[in-house]
């Protein structure tokens, strides 16, 4: 895994990691394999869209609004009890993330580790809230702004799909939008168009 999704997934060891399998009905090793699957999916695709300007600031003001100066424990313990606010709406903020993709991003996760749909599904909405959190900690008092933010994504995106396997591969496969096999003009002006914008949550 790349720098900071390894970081947060080891951030994820442990108790959370129990309660994570305990929530989906799997045993830690799958839950393990899952999360390794799903979070550079997570990781990568935020990083495309910070990557215009207008993405990067739309994502930093949803960060500093709603999911800063909040540690993990806390947000999976919303997140897992059906509590909290904006930052604990895993689904809202999977909308976001995705957008129109989010059925293609949960149909991936679910072929690459075996689970069902609905419980990739359920897997990504209990993971991005997390996600969030976690970036809106390492932004905190950052003074880079929203340039800081894009470029900090922008090297795990590319970090990612440098690496390939499987979680390179599905985020290359939700980027080429237009199924050419290619990311070209096309694709990221599509890109462009959709990132974090319309809708509120």
């Amino acid at each position: 895994m790349t720098a900071m999704t390894q970081d947060l997934a080891a951030q994820l060891q442990g108790a959370p990691l129990q309660q994570i399998a305990s929530q989906l009905g799997l045993d830690p090793v799958q839950a393990s394999g899952a999360i390794s699957t799903a979070l550079p999916l997570l990781m990568g695709k935020l990083g495309s869209n910070a990557a215009s300007p207008e993405g990067a600031q739309a994502l930093l003001g949803a960060l500093q609004n709603n999911h800063s100066g909040l540690d993990i424990g806390s947000v999976l313990g919303a997140v897992l009890g059906g509590g909290g606010g904006a930052e604990a709406n895993g689904a809202g903020i999977l909308g976001h993330i995705f957008g129109g993709q989010q059925d293609s991003a949960q149909a991936g996760v679910a072929q690459a580790t075996g689970l069902p749909h609905a419980q990739s599904g359920q897997l990504l909405q209990m993971l991005a809230p997390i996600v969030m959190a976690y970036l809106g900690k390492r932004m905190s008092g950052d003074a880079g702004g929203a340039d800081a933010l894009s470029g900090l994504l922008g090297q795990e995106h590319q970090a990612i799909r440098q690496q390939g396997g499987t979680s390179g591969g599905l985020l290359g496969s939700l980027l080429d939008q237009d199924g050419d096999g290619q990311l070209g003009l096309s694709d990221a002006l599509k890109i462009g168009s959709s990132l974090f914008g319309g809708g509120g949550r």
